[in-house]
């Protein structure tokens, strides 16, 4: 790799090595039960999670889709959707930061030599984490250009979900020729800043800022041809959106303990034959409604993720276009049961519920504001194109 290595990163320790699913999906309730502690507290007084993410990269889950073959255990998508939504349950925040260093992942397998496969999954099993640097607006693209010795890139990053808590970042720049490129630089090379300046009021410790990248060096073995993952379908897509429906399972989860836990020890309102609000016919209802939407969207993303497993280890064409549509349709379920969970919330709570103490309000704006990042519409465009036109769906993107 070229002079790559004296930028490995810092000495740190190393990490659990995860034997099996089984383990990976433990290991996750278990810190999920520590994360949820100070949920509350990181939401209202923005508190970046940067000791949570020490613990998650320490746990070893951040190296579970790395193949067999680079040490990893190449987990399916249904755990690692599973994982997600485990995680997003106890702070969607937590769930969401790590969707971009698996795409990464994902995009390495895709796209990357032997050589880089090596070295970059290498650096993940030895608990590095890459954060996103791949998304900006408008027509002023970042730029990558060859000086010899390696390339330099310029260019601005917004939503760089996980930048501040990485030790690389993945940037995406166009080449000369317009092709998109993904390169690796350590987060500490000259000319990059990143600028903590993320207000959403949903999701409000993704650190989610923006990257400025100003002459950045990038060493010569650290490209990856990208392009080619807009050039035929694949699964580097639907491994990022099925991260970000098991985002909207974890919160439509949480929102629903919630609510159980308020209805059941809720006074009837205003009725002088029920005492408790648990007693009422139409709260009844309510709750199986919300319960069915989260099953539904439960079950959809783990057809998903079988789906996307199959691309992945039989990778045509046919099997890449299935794995995108069932990934589009559980994102638009899981979505929808974030969003009325979130709801409902409040409907069957009462004005119990509105107290700022107890800051349910979080997991509507954090619903709200997930969603928006990938817009259901486009969902509905996507899969009826395909049926009616049959335009296949454009893979590699975030």
């Amino acid at each position: 790799m070229g002079n790559i290595s004296q930028f490995a990163g810092k000495t740190k320790p190393t990490p659990h090595r995860i034997e099996s699913e089984e383990e990976a999906l433990a290991i996750a309730r278990e810190l999920a039960l520590r994360f949820s502690d100070r949920a509350i507290e990181r939401d209202l007084e923005r508190v970046l999670p940067h000791d949570e993410l020490d613990q998650l990269a320490q746990s070893g889950l951040l190296a579970i889709s790395i193949p067999s073959e680079y040490e990893g255990i190449d987990v399916s998508n249904v755990v690692l959707a599973e994982i997600t939504a485990i995680l997003a349950e106890a702070d969607s925040s937590i769930g969401q930061i790590p969707q971009g260093h698996f795409y990464v992942l994902e995009a390495l397998r895709q796209h990357a030599t032997e050589e880089q496969k090596r070295f970059f999954f290498g650096r993940a099993m030895a608990g590095d984490r890459f954060g996103s640097a791949l998304s900006e607006s408008g027509d002023d693209k970042a730029r990558i250009t060859g000086n010899g010795a390696g390339y330099r890139i310029n260019g601005r990053k917004q939503n760089s979900t996980g930048a501040l808590f990485a030790d690389w970042l993945a940037i995406s720049a166009l080449d000369p020729a317009d092709r998109m490129t993904i390169s690796f630089v350590p987060r500490a090379t000259d000319g990059v800043r990143i600028i903590d300046d993320w207000d959403s009021f949903g999701q409000r410790v993704t650190g989610s800022g923006t990257v400025v990248l100003e002459d950045v060096h990038v060493d010569l073995g650290s490209v990856v041809p990208h392009h080619r993952g807009f050039e035929r379908p694949n699964t580097i897509g639907s491994v990022g959106e099925i991260i970000h429906a098991g985002v909207d399972l974890g919160i439509a989860r949480a929102a629903f303990r919630e609510t159980l836990d308020l209805v059941r020890n809720a006074a009837a309102a205003k009725s002088d034959v029920l005492e408790r609000a648990s007693e009422d016919a139409l709260t009844i209802a309510r709750v199986g409604e919300v319960a069915i939407r989260i099953e539904a969207a439960t079950a959809l993303i783990e057809h998903a993720g079988r789906k996307v497993d199959t691309a992945q280890v039989d990778p045509t064409e046919e099997h890449a276009v299935e794995a995108s549509l069932s990934v589009t349709a559980a994102k638009v379920l899981a979505a929808a049961a974030a969003l009325e969970a979130a709801n409902a919330l409040f409907d069957l709570a009462g004005s119990a519920s509105a107290k700022v103490a107890l800051n349910l309000d979080r997991y509507w704006r954090n619903a709200r504001a997930h969603t928006l990042q990938d817009p259901v519409r486009w969902k509905h465009h996507l899969v009826g194109n395909y049926h009616l036109k049959g335009v296949k769906p454009r893979s590699g993107s975030l």
